[in-house]
């Protein structure tokens, strides 16, 4: 079953370690769509105090783009409840800062495969030294009227680093962005749109 333009929310909670903020990401994927009538009501720092964290960071609501996500473990792992939205533990985020800014690198470590099939549109980033970021999933968090059918026009709209671009194209053979083994290199936009880099 493709996952491509279905909604979810995420809460990160962070702590800091010897090697600066970290945070634990919990996602409402697949278990509900992120419920605007209990997402809006969430509120951050009251789940921070409620988990002992330093900050909690309300991510979404966001729409996925790839086609299929593989990952070991499915709905095993951790579940935490948040203002009545279950999510499930998905990942380990290495944060650049307590507040990263559009287009600095996150480290993820998530253990997944996203795989975009054949036929799919995407969305992409050339960064300055020739590399490709593939857009992963976009957001209403910045823009809460942003659709998927903005996508391809975005880049007017988008404030890049010199010597960047954002292109869209589709697939004429399925892509697979394989982080099972390494942690993920990943970026937001202006809009908090992300992006994966492509090895």
């Amino acid at each position: 079953m493709s996952v491509f333009g279905k909604r979810y929310g995420e809460v990160l909670l962070v702590h800091v370690g010897d090697t600066g903020p970290q945070a634990t990401v919990y996602n409402t994927y697949p278990l509900n769509d992120c419920p605007d009538e209990l997402w809006t009501k969430l509120d951050a720092q009251a789940l921070a105090a409620e988990h002992q964290a330093v900050a909690a960071l309300l991510n979404g609501p966001r729409y996925w783009l790839m086609s299929r996500i593989e990952k070991e473990g499915g709905t095993e792992t951790e579940r935490k409840t948040f203002g009545g939205i279950e999510m499930l533990r998905q990942a380990t985020v290495a944060l650049s800062s307590m507040n990263p800014s559009p287009y600095s690198v996150n480290r993820v470590d998530r253990k997944a495969a996203f795989v975009y099939d054949a036929g799919s549109p995407v969305f992409e980033l050339a960064d300055g030294e020739g590399r490709t970021w593939i857009m992963q999933t976009y957001s209403q968090t910045v823009d809460p009227d942003l659709t998927l059918g903005d996508l391809a026009d975005l880049a007017p709209r988008l404030t890049l680093p010199a010597g960047w671009s954002y292109r869209t194209r589709t697939l004429e053979q399925p892509l697979r962005v394989d982080t099972t083994t390494e942690q993920a290199s990943v970026l937001q936009d202006d809009f908090a749109n992300s992006y994966s880099l492509l090895a």
